[in-house]
């Protein structure tokens, strides 16, 4: 392993990753192939390593990404991928869209004609439908009428429409209402495609489920699964429970740098938002806001500190912050578990992100370029103490 500073790391382990995989390809018809999102240097995970891995040793042939700096960094990762950027290229990147063999989303006939203008070669593309989610794609209250424009598009010269896709808004949520609002999304994608079949226009793909419909609504239909959050061991929605044996694949760690005992009256952290009403044990946290771990937590946070929940106390630093861990055996040069395993207990990304309004994809993504990922090909083990500090 290469050597790096034990101050503050994220542990990513490829056996988790692999066996998620594994679990998604069984939610999956045979029809259906996975394809894994890694946008957001896999959602904070990695890509290079984890491109590589599911490249690799899971078999996936294809991935999905925001934009072309992306596509262009995962096709250097697999040259035989099949890359979808799901988001928005000027016109005038078209050439390396074609160059790389990259396939663009396209979402009006107007923006695939740019595109075309803009590229010596064929641009291969997916056309966006925009079912609902009221973001980007083809919008059109009849699928006659979005089919119409799809087929004006295939007679587009050096343009090869390849599929269509849409994004469902609350695949997530079971509550009726929501559950027929997907419903009326999925149907109206499928009704588009159908009719361009009746037109004489087979296109290889059509795809419309995401990490929460591979979960909760899989439809054969769909050739590809757009898994992106449940690829890491998260929830679409904390409300929902997710196929078992997933597992999250990251954990974050941190030191202990000192722990001294203070007096009831005495203040901590920033604003002196908190005052001991006792003596306490304090122990300062080699972690803060810069590295990623939300000053949101502050004095609501928990980490793990030898299997037991030690309570943040006062504001969380850029760089460190501070916790209780009065009652424990603490001492300098302990590692502790912010996010992950220790002992009996757990703590997951889902779960911080309950604590301050978010969701577990924020909280992943937001872990800072100078956390170094640490890859772990089995097993992530606890360590109890930062010994070989390197």
């Amino acid at each position: 392993m290469k050597p790096y500073l034990k101050r503050a790391w994220a542990e990513i382990s490829l056996e988790r990753l692999r066996k998620n995989i594994e679990i998604i390809k069984k939610l999956n018809s045979p029809e259906t192939e996975i394809m894994s999102v890694v946008k957001a240097d896999a959602y904070g995970h990695g890509y290079e390593r984890v491109v590589c891995c599911l490249s690799e040793e899971c078999g996936i042939k294809y991935f999905a990404v925001s934009n072309l700096d992306e596509a262009i960094a995962v096709r250097g990762f697999c040259p035989e991928a099949e890359i979808l950027i799901l988001g928005y290229t000027p016109p005038e990147y078209a050439h390396e869209i074609s160059e790389n063999n990259i396939i663009q989303g396209v979402v009006s006939t107007e923006y695939a004609k740019s595109l075309c203008e803009n590229s010596p070669e064929t641009v291969r593309c997916h056309v966006k439908i925009d079912t609902g989610m009221g973001r980007i794609g083809l919008r059109y209250e009849k699928p006659e009428q979005c089919a119409a424009e799809i087929a004006e598009m295939c007679r587009i010269e050096k343009l090869s429409v390849e599929g269509i896709y849409t994004h469902f808004a609350v695949a997530d949520s079971d509550t009726p209402d929501n559950i027929a609002y997907t419903d009326k999304q999925e149907k109206y994608i499928t009704d588009t495609y159908d009719i361009l079949v009746q037109m004489g226009i087979k296109l290889p793909h059509i795809h419309f489920m995401n990490s929460a419909a591979t979960c909760y609504r899989n439809n054969p239909r769909s050739t590809l699964s757009r898994a992106g959050i449940i690829i890491y061991g998260l929830h679409p929605d904390i409300s929902l429970d997710i196929p078992a044996g997933l597992e999250p694949v990251m954990e974050l760690k941190a030191v202990i740098s000192q722990v001294k005992t203070i007096e009831a009256g005495t203040c901590v952290s920033y604003g002196r938002t908190f005052t001991a009403d006792r003596e306490m044990r304090v122990a300062t946290v080699t972690i803060g806001y810069a590295d990623g771990y939300s000053r949101l937590l502050s004095s609501k946070g928990e980490i793990l500190v030898g299997g037991k929940r030690c309570k943040i106390i006062g504001r969380v630093c850029m760089d460190q912050l501070m916790i209780d861990v009065t009652g424990t055996e603490a001492k300098s040069g302990d590692i502790v578990t912010l996010i992950g395993k220790d002992g009996g207990d757990c703590i997951t990304a889902d779960e911080l992100a309950s604590v301050y309004g978010t969701i577990g994809y924020e909280v992943v993504c937001g872990i800072s370029k100078r956390v170094p990922r640490i890859y772990i090909e089995g097993e992530i083990e606890n360590e109890k103490s930062n010994d070989n500090n390197l």
